[in-house]
Parts: C-alpha cells; sequence; structure tokens
C-alpha cells in the first residue's frame, strides 16, 4: 500500500481500508474467534476495538493539540515505548464490549476523522511541521496511522486468519 500523500489520495485509502476491515470481518463472520496463544487478538471484537481505541486516542491528540495544549502520548502512563503494554490495556478494556458496539465506535471515528481530513486543506493536513502539536512530521502522518495505515493491518490480520481456519 502507498502512504498516501494528498488529501483525496487520504480520504480514499481512509474509506477502502475501513472497508476492508468490514470485508474481513464478514468473511470470518459476526462472532468469530480463535485460539492462537501467540496473538493478542482472539476475535473481530478484539482487532475492530483495537482500531476503534486508537482512533479515539487520535482525536483526543487532535482536540487538545488544536486547542494549544500539549496532548499526552500515546496514552496517560505510557510512552511510546510502552505500545504494548498499552495494546494489552486496550484488549481487556474491550473484553466486555460487543462486537456490535465498537463496530458502531469504529465507524463513529472514523466518520470523525473523515470530517477533520475534510475541514483542512491539503497543506493543513501534509506540511510538516505546521502543528506545534504534531511535532516534526504532519497532521496528515497522524491520521495516516490512525486510518489507512492500521485499517491495513488489521484487514492483513483478519485476512490471515481467514485462511488459517479455512
Amino acid at each position: 500500500m502507498v502512504r498516501p500523500t494528498t488529501k483525496e489520495e487520504l480520504l480514499r485509502a481512509s474509506d477502502d481500508g475501513l472497508q476492508a476491515v468490514w470485508d474481513g470481518a464478514a468473511e470470518l463472520g459476526e462472532g468469530a474467534r480463535w485460539d492462537d496463544p501467540d496473538d493478542r487478538d482472539h476475535s473481530v471484537r478484539d482487532v475492530v476495538g483495537h482500531l476503534r481505541e486508537w482512533q479515539r486516542m487520535m482525536l483526543g491528540w487532535y482536540d487538545d493539540g488544536m486547542a494549544g495544549r500539549a496532548p499526552v502520548m500515546p496514552a496517560p502512563g505510557h510512552t511510546w515505548r510502552t505500545t504494548p503494554a498499552l495494546n494489552a490495556e486496550i484488549w481487556v478494556r474491550y473484553q466486555d464490549t460487543t462486537e456490535l458496539e465498537v463496530r458502531e465506535g469504529l465507524a463513529e471515528t472514523h466518520a470523525r476523522l473523515r470530517a477533520i481530513i475534510m475541514s483542512h486543506t491539503e497543506d493543513e493536513l501534509f506540511e510538516k511541521t505546521r502543528y506545534p502539536w504534531t511535532g516534526s512530521t504532519s497532521l496528515g502522518s497522524y491520521v495516516v496511522s490512525a486510518t489507512s495505515s492500521h485499517y491495513a493491518w488489521a484487514a492483513t490480520k483478519l485476512r490471515r486468519r481467514r485462511v488459517a481456519v479455512a
């Protein structure tokens, strides 16, 4: 997958990526579960919940950053080096959530991120260091990571799971 570098590419890659996740989930079937001791995720709910929570965090970073506050990244009590522990916490957080609830939640966070993309010009999205809170990168890079890149990871994970059980 080529990393989006324009607003239009980002919109298309985000929408196509989400559709690939939905397609992968549909191929496995609602409520699909698997037992793989080497994998953190054991269901579609786990994969979609992971996506949803990272998008929720991204939306929080955006809201804080655009309001002039320094976002806590990736999450309170964590650094980028502790993302495996953060991901494990996310997994636990979603264990009492239904697959339908996480799917609806992901659709909602996707729509909010799509609205952010639409509200910015291409320069605002892809000019590095434009916003102090994004550091040396661009807003678009953060959005790509939270949408199309993360969707590609999830779709691949679901596709591999389908092949493994076929």
